[in-house]
């Protein structure tokens, strides 16, 4: 057995690696190519083709995060199928290998793709793309979200705080930092506009060019405007840097960690989450989705295959892979639509999927 399980996982774990290779030179020659239209711009000072390149490179880990359930489908298929075109898995099977041992032996090799996969996914993806978006900024002046910015809310003691951050800068500060205050009544109390802000020790933002205008709002006399400006302001908030962080990047591209925590921030400031929660439930799941592409891939070793006809088998492997990511994507979409359970949402392609691979696996494996 230990013979055999070295047979299956060498074969596959090479053919999933230069499967891997192949789609990601692709993509990085797309990237480069779209990054070659920033060099040399007015708005892209200093931007240079090493930059690109760096940029390019920094983005491979995000790359290989969403390609990995499609080539490792396509991997195995490709291993499974040219065992039966050759007819070695029928003499492993004449040897003993029964399908329930074969199946078992390729879940424990889907069980490494999947915790390589949330490796990539919760640990390396993040830290590239958070850095490649720093290094890009450097040059580009600053990283924004549209002409509105990010908008983030906040409940204190006496009352809460709706809170705009037009940019974050290339060394984490942010700018163009606006903060409205309201009291328990809903009414404006104060409204802070500053040029920059840094996070602060003891759960504190420092404020820096700041103009405050605070806002008296009582039955007695009319509501009066007091404006002031200030060197710099120190606000109380518990509002953190991955916060920031998480309203001015992609969600997709946060770790599971961040995505949870910022979920219960959006919830605890009466915000929806549902967004973020579908999220946090596809990066939960989508590691999960290597194991079913192994098991889908199983019966192709139970085929027979006429000469040349492998090539078909392999290129509906490939549909199926992008079809999954198609699924993925578009039902994301309609929960967010409809308002479906966020676990459900996330866990509905790779259920279709299972379905789908144990059904063939049980007909052509155990029926034929």
């Amino acid at each position: 057995m230990k013979t055999i399980r070295r047979l299956f996982y060498g074969e596959m774990v090479i053919a999933v690696v230069l499967v891997t290779l192949g789609f990601v030179a692709l993509f990085v020659f797309f990237d480069f190519v779209g990054e070659l239209q920033s060099v040399g711009k007015s708005d892209s000072s200093g931007y240079e083709v090493p930059h690109a390149l760096l940029y390019v490179a920094l983005m491979i880990p995000s790359h290989m995060y969403e390609l990995l359930p499609i080539t490792v489908l396509i991997g195995t298929i490709f291993v499974m199928a040219r065992f039966a075109q050759s007819s070695e898995f029928t003499i492993l099977r004449t040897s003993g290998l029964g399908p329930w041992r074969a199946l078992r032996t390729l879940l424990v090799l889907g069980l490494g793709f999947v915790l390589f996969t949330f490796a990539i996914g919760d640990y390396v993806s993040p830290f590239s793309d958070k850095t490649a978006q720093l290094l890009k900024s450097r040059f580009q002046g600053r990283i924004t979200v549209g002409k509105t910015g990010a908008w983030l809310k906040e409940k204190q003691l006496f009352g809460h705080f709706a809170v705009n951050v037009g940019a974050l800068a290339p060394d984490a500060s942010m700018r163009d930092v606006r903060i409205f205050e309201f009291d328990n009544h809903g009414y404006l109390v104060s409204m802070t506009q500053s040029q920059s802000a840094s996070f602060a020790k003891e759960d504190a933002w420092q404020l820096e060019t700041v103009e405050r205008t605070e806002f008296s709002n009582t039955e007695a006399q009319a509501t009066q405007a007091n404006r002031t400006v200030l060197d710099t302001f120190r606000w109380p908030t518990q509002i953190s840097a991955e916060m920031v962080a998480a309203a001015v990047l992609r969600p997709e591209r946060m770790s599971t960690i961040d995505l949870f925590q910022y979920m219960r921030h959006l919830e605890a400031n009466g915000q929806s989450a549902q967004k973020y929660e579908i999220q946090f439930w596809k990066k939960v799941f989508y590691p999960l989705s290597c194991l079913v592409m192994v098991v889908l891939a199983l019966p192709f070793a139970y085929l027979h295959f006429r000469a040349g006809s492998i090539t078909t088998y392999v290129f509906g492997g490939v549909m199926a892979g992008i079809s999954f990511v198609l699924l993925n994507n578009v039902l994301g979409d309609l929960g967010a639509l409809h308002g479906w359970q966020p676990w459900f949402t996330a866990a509905l392609p790779g259920l279709i999927y299972s379905f789908a691979s144990l059904t063939a696996f049980l007909w052509l494996v155990l029926r034929r």
